[in-house]
């Protein structure tokens, strides 16, 4: 059953594991050297790394975050272990780009990911003209989803208008303050269809054929 979309007319896209597939394995590559940070900057072994890091991202959201407050760690050289990270992994998808390219009204990136990520992978995938801007960390000043605070932040710099908003991610968790809100929630991956949270509106394995079954805005 198609989903019906026909109210909105702002469009909020996650970047990473959801405008391209979690499958690839790009997001293994980042986590590598994510860990590979944390164990460099705080002396752990490996194992304990890794562990810090994750718990970093479950109590903020971003791992960035955990380091920025309890390291003192600079931003711009933590995102720096990810500019020159291989992009073959990542395809085009011709029948998402067309997809993308029949949704009324603005199309945005919301990302957790800095501006020269996002905009590398958004170039190699060809979404660069597809979307009037990109909402990335530095721009929600380090406040990361899914705090309340990086939706107002967003809400500040758009104007968004969360009754004719959808939000597209493969975080189950950053999908809650965006329902709250009163946004249309989309979870996006492999995972989706076993998601069983209230605040989950529309659950999709493959972003391509959901939107382009959806029911949207007719042209005025």
């Amino acid at each position: 059953m198609s989903a019906d979309l026909s109210h909105v007319d702002t469009w909020l896209f996650d970047l990473d594991n959801t405008l391209y597939p979690a499958e690839s394995g790009f997001m293994a590559a980042i986590v590598h050297r994510m860990t590979d940070y944390v164990e460099r900057v705080t002396g752990l072994p490996r194992e304990a790394a890794f562990k810090l890091q994750k718990t970093y991202l479950a109590e903020h959201g971003l791992t960035l975050k955990g380091m920025m407050l309890n390291h003192g760690v600079d931003p711009a050289e933590f995102h720096a272990i990810f500019h020159d990270l291989s992009l073959e992994a990542l395809a085009h998808d011709p029948a998402l780009l067309a997809a993308l390219a029949r949704l009324p009204g603005r199309r945005l990136i919301f990302t957790n990911a800095d501006d020269l990520h996002a905009r590398r992978v958004m170039t190699h995938l060809g979404l660069d003209a597809l979307f009037d801007d990109v909402f990335h960390i530095g721009s929600a000043g380090y406040e990361p989803k899914p705090s309340p605070e990086a939706f107002r932040r967003i809400d500040a710099a758009h104007g968004i208008d969360p009754n004719v908003t959808a939000f597209f991610e493969d975080s189950e968790r950053n999908l809650e303050p965006a329902a709250s809100l009163g946004m249309t929630t989309v979870l996006v991956g492999a995972h989706a269809s076993a998601s069983t949270a209230p605040y989950i509106h529309h659950r999709t394995q493959h972003l391509a054929p959901f939107l382009n079954t959806a029911r949207l805005k007719e042209a005025a």
